[in-house]
């Protein structure tokens, strides 16, 4: 970061590597940090690029800076610091225009805004689904702006990231931070090792406790874990317990983290289980469209209360009742598992329990 407030980012790269979203993930990451990001939409070509940024500072609740239509890249580049300075933003992250391929235009624009602005940071956006091909378009950027850092994108595809040690070797620049996906979460510091670990297929365990820490509250777990063990775990609680794995990502993202079950997923892709989440969806908005009597208390909800919630959430009345099934289940294993505590000594035995199944599973 600059010694003096603002630290100017500057994102570069080709259209449809994810440049406008690795800006709005960078902001949210740093927002996490404690600092006042401001998103600056400088993409003047492609149609939507600066709504697309707007809705994505919207969302994250960052403020975005752009100018009337025909106003040019660099003047824009230019006066979104002087806003920066004026509305106490400390990180200005400016969102450039890309092309399908490179070409002198779109390079003496960059060249002109590095002039102008005087960047802290130059960050190509790649995105490892292009393979080797990244490698070039990062020595062609690397060549024309003198780049300081690689942001790798679509990590969550087929792509293992094997471009990344090219990119690396080539351009001597090091990769910062890695995307995976389209939702909003902060973008991913880059560990080599831990790279290399998904790569082999070995998983990265400790990318996934640093996603667990940062997402799960633990006052939160201690006060579930009295009501459980008090029998008064209700469909809000459930609820609040899956927004918080939601937050974890998607279930395909999390079985390539896990030793040895980034193979599983594509066992698993045949068969029906829920993998990206659709599920989980469905049960939030039955689980929504209940009243606050009904998540508490499941015996009360009867016949028409079950049309007038699947009706409310979009879905049939058998997916209703399925969650009210399975809730109950899980509601009789908790009681076997108290009983068992309460006779032996240690942890019970789950073998015989009769688990229902998981909500991403039929």
């Amino acid at each position: 970061f600059a010694s003096k407030p603002p630290t100017i980012v500057m994102m570069v790269g080709l259209q449809g590597a994810g440049k406008t979203t690795s800006a709005g993930k960078l902001g949210l990451a740093l927002k996490k940090q404690g600092k006042r990001p401001l998103l600056v939409a400088a993409d003047i070509y492609r149609p939507a690029a600066i709504t697309q940024l707007q809705v994505l500072g919207k969302q994250l609740d960052i403020p975005v800076f752009s100018m009337e239509q025909g106003t040019d890249a660099v003047t824009i580049a230019k006066n979104s610091i002087d806003y920066s300075q004026s509305h106490a933003c400390d990180v200005v992250i400016i969102d450039t225009a890309g092309r399908l391929q490179i070409d002198e235009k779109l390079m003496q624009e960059l060249c002109d805004i590095k002039s102008e602005v005087h960047p802290h940071e130059i960050l190509l956006v790649v995105d490892a689904m292009t393979g080797q091909e990244s490698v070039n378009v990062a020595q062609s950027f690397n060549d024309a702006l003198g780049l300081d850092g690689v942001v790798m994108t679509k990590l969550d595809g087929d792509a293992r990231g094997g471009a990344a040690l090219s990119v690396k070797a080539v351009t001597g620049v090091p990769i910062k931070f890695i995307g995976l996906g389209e939702k909003l979460e902060p973008l991913e510091p880059f560990h080599p090792d831990r790279m290399a670990s998904r790569i082999l297929g070995m998983g990265d365990v400790l990318s996934l406790v640093e996603k667990a820490q940062a997402t799960f509250d633990m006052e939160e777990a201690k006060k579930m874990e009295k009501k459980l063990r008090k029998d008064e775990f209700t469909l809000d609680d459930f609820l609040a317990q899956m927004q918080q794995v939601k937050k974890l990502g998607s279930l395909d993202n999390i079985l390539g983290l896990i030793p040895g079950m980034g193979g599983l997923k594509k066992q698993l892709a045949g068969q029906d289980i829920d993998l990206d989440g659709k599920e989980i969806r469905q049960i939030e908005a039955i689980i929504k469209s209940m009243t606050p009597k009904e998540r508490a208390n499941i015996n009360i909800i009867n016949g028409s209360r079950r049309k007038r919630i699947a009706m409310g959430s979009g879905t049939r009345v058998q997916d209703v009742n399925k969650l009210l099934k399975q809730f109950g289940e899980m509601k009789k294993m908790m009681k076997k598992m108290k009983k068992m505590q309460k006779g032996k000594k240690g942890l019970p035995n789950l073998g015989g329990l009769g688990l229902p199944k998981l909500p991403f599973m039929h």
